[in-house]
This record gives C-alpha cells, structure tokens and sequence, in this order.
C-alpha cells in the first residue's frame, strides 16, 4: 500500500508477448496456414540456461516457466519493497532531515510515475521482439542503482545535528522560556538534496518499466493460455509482499537513531520529536539484493524449451470488428516508423480503451486507500501512528494477494474466454460496490476537543484554541501533544490545557498544575500520585473498527479479484504482435488517470473534512491536526462508490463491444493435417 503517489504492481499489467501467430482470420478471410519459418526461429532460440558456452546441468532445473515466475516473483518482491514501502515510510523522516516540505516530497514521489509514462510506451513497443530476460537484467540493474543514489544523501550530507527541545508545558510570565520567533528566511543547503532523491526515483521508474510493461511477458510465452492466468495472479499475489515487507522493515529500522550512535553529549529518545531513524540501511541492503538478481536473468535464453510449440496452439480471441486496422496490425512493429500507427490503431480498439478506463478508475480508489486508510483509521477510530499502519497493511496487503490469487484459479479453472471473463469482473466490481457501504454505519464521531468541538468548560470560544486560561501561557500552534485531561476531553498540548509541571510515570508523562482543566478528582481515593491529564489522545468510545476492518477486508478482495482477469482480457483482446504494447498503453493511462491523481484527489477530500490547522510561528498553514471524522467518511466512500460505478459502467461497455474473430471455413482433413505437421 506507499504510496505518494502511491505504485501498486496490482495495477501494473504484466506484459505478456506472444511471439507467435494464432491463428484467427477476419470476416470473409481464408485461415492462413501457420508460418514454418516463424516456428523454426522461434525453435532455435530455445536455448539452453546459463552464458554463452557455459551452461550447467544444475541451472537448467531452472530453465522453465516455474523457475522465471520464482526470480521474476523476488524482483517484483524488492521493486515493492522500496518504490511502494521503503519509500512511502521514510519520507517523513526525509522532510524532517532535509528540510523539505510536503510539496517537494510529493515531487519526490512523482517522478517514479513521470519516468514511468515517459518510457512505458518506447519500451513496450520495441521490446516486444527482444530478448525479455537481458530486459528484465537490465530492469534489476536500474532497480538497484536507484536504491543506492536514493541513500547517498545521508553519508554526504554529515551527521545529524538538532537544537533546543520545546518546552510544551505553560510558561507562565517570569519563568525562563525559550522566544521562537519566525524564521522563514533562514535557508540551509540540506534541500539541494531534493535532486539526488529525484534522480534516485527517476532510475527506479526507468527499472519498473520493462518490470511492468515486458516482465511477465516471458510467462505468457511459455505456458498454455488456460494456465496464464494463474501463473499472472501468482506474479501479482508475490509483487504484493514488498510493500508488506518494507512497512515492517522500515518502520523497524526507524526505531534505530539515524547516525547509529546516539551523540554522548545529547539525551534523545524516540517520544522526542526530534528523533530521526535510520531511513537508508534498508535502502543500502536492497541495493545489494537486486544487483544479485543481474545474475539469474542474464543467463535465461530468449525462449524457454516448449515455447514454438505452445504459440502454435494457442487461438486468438482478438477483438474483430471487421475494420482494415484488424487486418493491418500483421506487419507492423519492425520500425520505429510503425509507432504512430500501432499505437492508432489500439486506440481505435472500443473493448481495450474501455477496459484501460475501468481498470483506470479502479487503481485511482486503489492508491488512493493505499496512501490515505492509515491515516483514516488514526483519526476515524483513534488509534496511533503505527497501529494504524499496522492494521492498514493486515488488510490491505493479505486481501490484495487474496483476491488476485482466487481469480487467476477461477479463471484458469473454468478455463474462461474473453467474454465471460469480462463479464466475471462485473460481478467482482459490483460486490466491491456494495460492500463499499461500510462507510455509511462503520463510523465514528470526533471526541470532545478544547477550543474545536467544545469550549474551555465555558470560557473561551469554539474553533479558537486560546481562551483566558492559557492566555498568558506563550503557547504554540506548531507543538502538537495532544494530552486528555480529567474530564475526558482532549486538549491541544499540555501548554493549553494550563499544565506547568510534568513528570514521567508509568510509561506516560503525567501533567499537573493545569489551569484550564479545573481540580483534578481522586480515584478509587487511594491516589498517591494525582495527575490532571496524561500525554496522548483521549480513548475513544468508538467500538466499530472491528466491522469495519472485516468488511473492508472483503472490499478488497472483490476489488483486487478484478485486476488479474483485466490483464488477460486485454492480452486477449488485442492483435498478437501488441500485446506488449497494449499493456504498456495501459501503463500510462494507469498512471495519467489512476495512480498519479488517485492520491491527490483523497488527500483533497481529507483536507476538505481538516477542522484544525497547524500554523507556524510565520502563520503559515501545515498539516491538519483534527478532521471531521463524519465528512472524511462520507467524501472517501462517494469518491471510491464514484470509481465503482464508472468501472462498472465500462467493463459492461467492453462485453457489448466484444466481437470475437470470426472463424473460417473447416479445413480439410488432408489440410488439417498438414498444419498438424507444421505445428509439430
């Protein structure tokens, strides 16, 4: 789940290419016999695995559509563990350290999906015919060398070095305090580093490409067309495990202090929120990993043995409306020359245009929950930081790989055609539609709030955090530890709840002397230590997180059951020589209308629902501090319910528009087997 824009492989379709012809004709047409010399080539580039003349008895165990789909699996497992964990975790320690705000990270952020786009289309077209594995290499080669440059800043960028803490407590007059005053026009070196990490995602996006658009290209060559779903929704499910892994890997390694060892001179703990963690080990460790895997794509031939024969028997169900583009598509793709017309003519095709749009809309709520439901469920259910991103990952990860996996058996089981495999995605997407209602009675309301949803026990004002109690306090909006006071209501920080003294107790920091709380009352009337409130948020009253967990659990289930059937139906749909093509296409809308926009339209909505800002001492607008945990609901499920029913609306479109080839004449008995002859 990352994404920033957030990169889902889910909605990254493996690129399959069948090299060879099947064998369909348009109306009226007669059926072309199979060309001999097609097989004949495509037969000596079977070759053996390993480099050259060295080719070990032991690799060739290896040297089949088992052995590429498990080193295929590993590198689409460490492309998710940095672009879509490492990353989507560490970006916020990145700002801290380099002084970046969250626009320029977003910038960071983007630029995977802007090299993405910008190559997606060159790389599909004129690696349909190459030899995908030295692809792949190369794609592994990029992968690591963007990990590398992306941890560079932190060993040319010198230790880290922090200032005073804040005191959040009230400072009433004549007390020793620290005077915070704007600094807007202090500016350090530290954001010049914004271009290395933008060079670093731009080499990542340039190794996603062939990853994405020819990786599991090879698969689709090398095994019957009634097992290719399968083999695809296991590539999916796998791709799936590295954003898991780099949420718990990251978050992990930033309990350990950036620079290793903690300055003698200094006491920092992780409760400081100067703290930063090791952000880049994770990084250097994926750099080695991925070069590794150089290794086993480079000795992979062009072909796996098996290949001519399984092209040969596969038939085309390509989309035939009877226009010349059907007919056109037989010689294309041999020159550069041939790029506007190739990509004119897919275009042209009314079912793939309406699947890239489905799949489109279904990837924009896709990322867009994959960016934004930790967030949610930290404000809608009040939970912490890393709980929540913890159960965002329990769902989302699990359900994803669920749901690809069940619909690459169920597809490769009733061994469906094109046809009814649309029509399978409309009963997927129309579930997920009707379980998207858990938004409208799996809720929450805001907790009480001094100064936002309630006043200061009948002083001050509503959305007005000073009131007379802290008045003289010198409080900050920029400070933010929200503590909950006696009466279970939550308070901004210890300083506008009036506290002036603290101390450290049972794990948690106790406040007393706070003005604006009132007397604090005895429990049970065995107190010793009695405070008035305690750091953290107030426990919620809210007891529907569990429903709701389940039921979006199956959300994306039915959700993910879609995206493994969209990639064969497109590779179905479309002529056999663009299919790679196709997919790149895909890519790019993907990309325009889906992942890019995706988490910028949800994190628009959450900002539309913010009912308390963060303003510096410059008065400038931060992040948001509290929602409307109502209207965040309400905006989420019309924009994902919004998605649901264009994707609906589309994929019911593509089986109108469907028109599969029409068959010639029957062959002869003596021409059958003639063809049989050549097949073989």
């Amino acid at each position: 789940m990352k994404g920033d824009g957030i990169e889902n492989p889910a909605f990254e379709p493996p690129s399959p290419d069948l090299s060879g012809q099947r064998h369909a004709s348009p109306a009226g047409a007669e059926t072309p016999s199979p060309s001999p010399s097609r097989a004949a080539v495509e037969a000596t580039e079977e070759g053996p695995c390993g480099w050259g003349r060295c080719t070990p008895k032991a690799l060739q165990l290896c040297n089949n559509p088992e052995g590429y789909l498990a080193v295929y699996s590993l590198l689409a497992i460490f492309q998710g563990i940095v672009v879509n964990g490492l990353i989507n975790i560490s970006i916020s320690t990145i700002e801290k350290r380099y002084e970046l705000n969250s626009s320029l990270t977003g910038l960071i952020s983007a630029s995977y999906d802007i090299a993405f786009c910008i190559l997606s289309l060159f790389v599909s077209f004129f690696g349909e015919r190459g030899h995908k594995p030295r692809w792949l290499a190369f794609s592994a080669f990029m992968l690591g060398l963007g990990s590398l440059i992306f941890s560079l800043p932190h060993f040319s960028s010198g230790k880290y070095h922090f200032g005073a803490k804040r005191e959040d407590t009230c400072q009433i007059s004549g007390t020793s305090s620290t005077n915070f005053t704007c600094s807007a026009n202090t500016k350090s070196s530290l954001s010049n580093y914004l271009y290395v990490f933008i060079l670093g995602q731009l080499l990542l996006g340039v190794g996603g490409t062939p990853l994405y658009t020819l990786g599991t290209a090879f698969i689709d060559d090398s095994v019957p067309k009634h097992k290719s779903s399968l083999y695809i929704g296991i590539g999916y499910a796998m791709s799936l495990l590295g954003p898991a892994i780099g949420y718990v890997l990251g978050g992990q390694l930033l309990n350990v202090y950036i620079d290793i060892q903690i300055p003698e001179s200094t006491q920092i703990d992780q409760d400081d929120p100067r703290w930063l963690g090791a952000w880049w080990i994770a990084f250097l460790a994926c750099f080695f990993a991925i070069w590794f895997l150089i290794i086993p794509f480079s000795c992979f031939p062009k072909y796996l043995p098996g290949t001519a024969k399984i092209q040969a028997e596969k038939i085309s169900e390509t989309h035939n409306d009877g226009s010349e583009a059907f007919v056109e598509t037989k010689n294309i793709g041999k020159s550069f020359k041939d790029f506007p017309v190739a990509l004119l003519i897919l275009l042209k095709n009314p079912v793939l245009m309406s699947l890239i749009i489905a799949s489109s809309s279904e990837a924009l709520v896709a990322t867009g929950f994959a960016t934004f439901l930790p967030k949610f469920i930290e404000n809608q259910f009040g939970k912490t930081s890393s709980s929540s991103a913890t159960l965002g990952g329990l769902v989302l990860v699990p359900a994803a790989a669920l749901g690809q996996v069940i619909s690459g058996i169920l597809v490769s089981k009733c061994k469906m055609d094109c046809k009814n495999i649309i029509k399978f995605m409309i009963g997927t997407c129309s579930v997920a539609l009707l379980l998207n209602t858990v938004f409208l009675f799996a809720k929450c309301g805001n907790e009480p709030f001094a100064g936002v949803s309630e006043t200061y026990d009948g002083t001050g004002m509503l959305h007005n955090l000073t009131a007379p109690c802290n008045a003289n306090c010198k409080c900050l909006r920029s400070t933010y530890y929200p503590v909950c006071g006696r009466d279970k209501v939550q308070y901004f920080s210890p300083c506008y709840a009036g506290c002036t003294s603290s101390l450290l107790t049972n794990m948690k920091k106790a406040y007393y002397n706070c003005s604006c709380i009132g007397k604090p009352k005895r429990e049970n009337g065995s107190e010793d230590i009695l405070y008035e409130a305690i750091s953290g948020k107030c426990p919620t009253r809210c007891t529907v997180l569990p429903l709701f967990l389940i039921f979006f659990f199956f959300a994306v289930v039915f959700t993910f059951m879609a995206v493994t059937p969209t990639t064969v139906a497109i590779l179905r749909c479309v002529p056999d020589k663009q299919r790679s093509f196709a997919l790149g296409v895909q890519s790019v809308f993907l990309r325009l209308l889906g992942t890019i926009p995706g988490p910028i339209l949800f994190g628009v909505a959450i900002d539309n629902s913010c009912t308390l800002w963060d303003i510096d001492e410059c008065k400038t607008k931060g992040a948001c501090w509290v929602y409307d945990n109502e209207r965040m609901a309400y905006l989420l499920m019309g924009i994902s319910a919004a998605c649901k029913i264009v994707t609906i609306i589309f994929v019911i479109m593509a089986v109108f528009l469907y028109k599969p080839p029409q068959t010639s004449p029957a062959l002869s008995q003596k021409d059958s087997e003639m063809v049989a002859a050549i097949h073989t």
